[in-house]
């Protein structure tokens, strides 16, 4: 076994952990297949609520915004639902480009590269959305607390009335010990990805730091060496309590809840 790691802590770690490691895995990470991973999604939101007909407004021209879109199975999912317009908000620019190359047969997707920290403000007009959905992990690549709530702040301004927000994050504010910090994520004939958190003492009980692991070979070699590649960067921790807390300070009103595995949170908000 062959091994090369990367483990330099840029000042924007998680820009620099996706575009260089972990955004030619993610779509694969995710499942693998955009379509279907998209169909799931459509799901979701309409179980929700997230409709264009949600907000108040003209019918036609519905605006709806995804942060850290990602490879855009969300954006994809509410182009499905009928939203003209589908912002589609990240700092991967390999992310972004294989969005734009998926949904090219679907012009009101537009994959923009920006910070999801100021995208709402400066990219949408106030009361103007009729949804802003932020799914996966994404709240906990924010920097510092203070970036989730002012995030929340400017999406309660950007929603128009009746408009819909959806937020997803992992709770990871109770620590895991022993081998139960080591995460399987996906396992192929040619690779396999698994990951494990650390609590540094540095840090108190504000971030965990993330290592990611992939192993992988030559599919086409069954006695092909597996090489591994690993890189490390931090996460927030929220706490559930907090986040509704903060949901509630910028003026959204909690609709429904949803917990999935691993400290998976899922809050359907309105404004």
């Amino acid at each position: 076994m062959t091994t090369a790691a990367a483990a330099e802590q840029p000042v924007d770690q998680a820009v620099h952990h996706y575009d260089r490691f972990l955004a030619e895995h993610y779509t694969w990470m995710l499942g693998g297949d955009l379509d279907a991973l998209a169909a799931v999604q459509r799901t979701s939101l309409a179980a929700w609520g997230v409709t264009p007909a949600s907000a108040a407004g003209p019918a036609g021209g519905a605006l709806a915004v995804d942060l850290g879109c990602g490879p855009g199975h969300a954006s994809l999912a509410l182009a499905g639902l009928g939203f003209d317009s589908v912002l589609a908000v990240d700092l991967s620019r390999p992310l972004l480009d294989e969005l734009a190359a998926h949904a090219a047969h679907l012009p009101g997707v537009r994959p923009v590269r920006a910070d999801m920290r100021t995208a709402l403000r400066e990219l949408v007009r106030p009361g103007s959305a009729a949804a802003v959905v932020c799914l996966g992990d994404t709240l906990t690549h924010l920097p510092t607390r203070g970036d989730v709530a002012a995030l929340f702040a400017d999406a309660a301004a950007a929603l128009a009335p009746g408009g819909t927000a959806v937020f997803g994050y992992r709770d990871l504010t109770v620590p895991l010990t022993g081998t139960d910090r080591f995460l399987p994520v996906r396992a192929t004939e040619d690779r396999i990805m698994t990951c494990f958190l650390e609590y540094p003492d540095d840090y108190n009980d504000y971030t965990v730091v993330v290592h990611d692991l992939i192993h992988t070979r030559d599919g086409t070699d069954p006695g092909a060496d597996w090489t591994l590649t690993a890189h490390s960067y931090r996460k927030l921790r929220l706490s559930h309590a907090w986040v509704l807390e903060q949901l509630r300070t910028a003026g959204l009103r909690v609709r429904h809840e949803e917990s999935g595995p691993g400290g998976m949170r899922t809050v359907v908000l309105g404004r």
